[in-house]
């Protein structure tokens, strides 16, 4: 018989996202459009060349075979805030959906616990194919609120301090803004996601374990049992034979 094979590793959260290269990737339109749009003072260079930047993010990661998920995401995020910028004509529109865009995925986070679904530990599931079971477990439950939570409090961070710098009209602040509170304060918030999945996991392990343990000793129990029974049930035929030898002997001597 063949070797079994060996189970698939399962991608991380960061090789998900594209690795550290591809977030890099797609922090990159930013950049181009604010410095394009700081050296030109030409909005619609700016927003070209934004856009031809995310294009060709899509080209180079496709060319390596590698995700091409970062750059899918910045295209379709760029196009819109370039269709933004272009329609208020403004250089700052150009992150105006990424404002609201935090307060939409905010409010979604503190929703969720509020339906006693924490999307941290739903998203997490969903990555990473784990069954739902987490969700039966009061505790579990409660860890995956507080990295939940923590994900609320990054977004709605982001929206206060980016749309302060909107209002201000602090175009060159708000690209600063938009790169210092993504991926870094993402990180914080899949840091308390993760310490909620190990707790999840540790807790669930240990409840496995019980169960089984239970389960070993009801069936000794039962076979225990199942034991005594067949033996109160069946007689013991050495001594049946004595018995009847017994009465044989008593019958001849009469």
């Amino acid at each position: 018989m063949t070797p079994a094979k060996t189970e698939e590793k399962q991608p991380t959260v960061l090789e998900q996202m594209g690795g550290v290269s591809g977030m890099l990737y797609s922090s990159l339109p930013v950049l181009v459009f604010v410095i394009v749009n700081f050296a030109t003072k030409n909005l619609m260079a700016a927003i070209i060349s934004s856009l031809a930047a995310a294009v060709v993010i899509g080209v180079v990661l496709a060319l390596r075979k590698g995700t091409v998920q970062p750059a899918i995401s910045a295209v379709f995020g760029v196009g819109i805030a370039a269709f933004i910028a272009y329609k208020t004509g403004e250089a700052k529109g150009f992150f105006l959906f990424g404002i609201w865009q935090s307060v939409v995925y905010g409010s979604a986070f503190l929703l969720s616990i509020v339906v006693r679904r924490p999307l941290a530990g739903v998203i997490w599931t969903f990555l990473n194919g784990r069954d739902r079971s987490w969700r039966d477990d009061k505790a579990t439950v409660r860890d995956y609120d507080i990295a939940t939570f923590v994900w609320a409090l990054v977004f709605f961070a982001r929206f206060v301090v980016q749309r302060w710098l909107y209002d201000e009209d602090q175009v060159g602040w708000l690209a600063v803004a938009r790169l210092a509170m993504g991926y870094p304060l993402m990180a914080i918030a899949l840091l308390a996601t993760v310490w909620a999945v190990r707790r999840a996991d540790k807790r669930l392990k240990a409840a496995e374990e019980a169960a089984e343990a239970k389960a070993r000793s009801e069936a000794e129990a039962e076979d225990v049992l199942a034991r005594t029974a067949d033996d109160l049930l069946t007689p013991d035929m050495d001594e049946l034979k004595r018995v009847v030898d017994a009465d044989s002997r008593d019958r001849s001597r009469d």
